[in-house]
């Protein structure tokens, strides 16, 4: 499989720059920086110890954040290279670390052997960092023969990964054996690499837990000078279809014993508005949809949102929160973000896709199933009756089980420089 992997990669060398020139005049790569996937790199090595990272998402580029911002601290760390694959995550990590003297970015070259060779004989990286599923076979096997130690990072690997690799069981063996060390993000991921031939494998947890220090923009204040200061207030946030007439059902129980309630519903996908809507209202419920929370100081049942990147803002107003995806078989939503904001969790039984993070949040007692209308009814009814100050307890302890999982990655990834 190698083999032909490789000589795919070798015939596709004439066509590459070709290839992304046509992807630069379509906006899907930089303009002028699209050559560094080709190892036309315009900047040099200084002396000293060089930690490279790769990352190719957002999410993974935010989840590597803390742990950088630690090495960059470390006087032995004279240089980080973090190449990223997309615009978007290119612009996320720019913004956030760019100005840091001792951060290089680039974008990372083609898995050809050629250009990776010309990339690591400019960089000569002392280590090398891979997140995720960020396994590129000749980039990997091209490291190893330099002897510059690799390391998976918060390593994921699904059943589907999982098969599609273990098809290749002798390929996957050598290219999985490159790995120093392995830091997978849960026992299933730890368990597929094992089979898959990694040898060196310890699993601390998702690093995504160690990116929630920073709070998130106050606009709690700001949103209270409207109607709903005299509100009790909940949210849903991410539901997908049948979930919002679920949670409006779960409302009408909570209106029995609280007269003052509001629910805010944010949906997944807003060109369902209008469908969810009209669902709504033939519950005799008085909803309104709207851009911004302070778009409306009319006495209320439901806010259904339609825009998106709000919902921070939302949470803030709200003890509780139920994610979507979850009552239905979709395989839940990522519940870091209403964590950190101090919500305590709700969620359905189809949550495969953060089962691990769900699994964490519930043993501290931060997140917790329900199935029926009367489970959540319940649960919001303890809830609603508690003060946003009283929850403090639950970011906080998300906050020191991110710092432990932090802090054990570090010790491992120091024994390498």
């Amino acid at each position: 499989m190698l083999y032909f992997y490789k000589l795919l990669s070798f015939f596709f060398l004439p066509l590459a720059p070709i290839f992304l020139k046509y992807r630069s005049l379509t906006n899907k790569e930089d303009p002028i920086r699209y050559k560094e996937k080709l190892s036309i790199i315009n900047l040099k090595r200084d002396e000293g110890l060089l930690i490279w990272f790769h990352a190719s998402s957002v999410g993974e580029v935010q989840s590597i954040l803390p742990i950088i911002e630690n090495l960059i601290n470390s006087e032995k760390v004279t240089k980080i290279l973090v190449t990223t694959v997309t615009l978007s995550s290119s612009k996320v990590f720019l913004n956030k670390m760019g100005n840091q003297k001792k951060i290089i970015h680039q974008f990372f070259p083609l898995d050809i052997p050629i250009i990776i060779n010309k990339f690591l004989d400019n960089w000569k990286p002392n280590l090398s960092i891979f997140v995720e599923s960020e396994i590129w076979p000749n980039t990997i096997l091209n490291i190893k023969k330099r002897n510059i130690p690799i390391i998976l990072l918060n390593a994921r690997i699904t059943l589907k990964t999982f098969n599609r690799w273990n098809f290749f069981k002798n390929a996957s063996k050598n290219i999985f054996n490159c790995f120093d060390l392995c830091l997978s993000q849960n026992s299933e991921t730890s368990n597929y690499l094992k089979k898959l031939g990694a040898k060196n494998i310890k699993n601390f947890g998702n690093i995504k837990f160690c990116n929630l220090k920073d709070k998130p923009e106050n606009t709690f204040d700001e949103r209270l000078t409207i109607n709903t200061k005299n509100k009790i207030m909940w949210c849903a946030s991410s539901t997908h279809e049948k979930e919002e007439i679920f949670c409006a059902k779960v409302h009408l129980e909570l209106k029995k014993r609280f007269n003052n309630i509001l629910v805010i519903i944010i949906p997944r996908h807003v060109d369902r508005i209008e469908k969810i809507y009209n669902e709504i209202k033939k519950l005799n419920l008085k909803v309104k949809v709207v851009n911004q929370l302070t778009n409306t100081n009319e006495n209320l049942d439901i806010i259904l949102v339609n825009t998106y990147g709000e919902t921070n803002k939302y949470f803030q107003l709200s003890n509780s929160v139920f994610l979507g995806g979850s009552i239905i078989p979709h395989g839940g939503q990522n519940p870091l973000e209403p964590s950190r904001n101090n919500c305590m969790i709700y969620h359905g039984p189809y949550i495969n896709n953060f089962k691990e993070i769900y699994e964490h949040l519930k043993s501290l007692g931060c997140a917790k199933e329900i199935e029926k209308v009367n489970d959540l009814k319940d649960c919001l009814t303890q809830d609603l009756e508690k003060q946003k100050n009283d929850m403090i307890e639950y970011s906080s302890k998300i906050i020191a089980f991110g710092d432990k999982i932090s802090n054990e990655i570090l010790s491992e990834i120091k024994r390498y420089f």
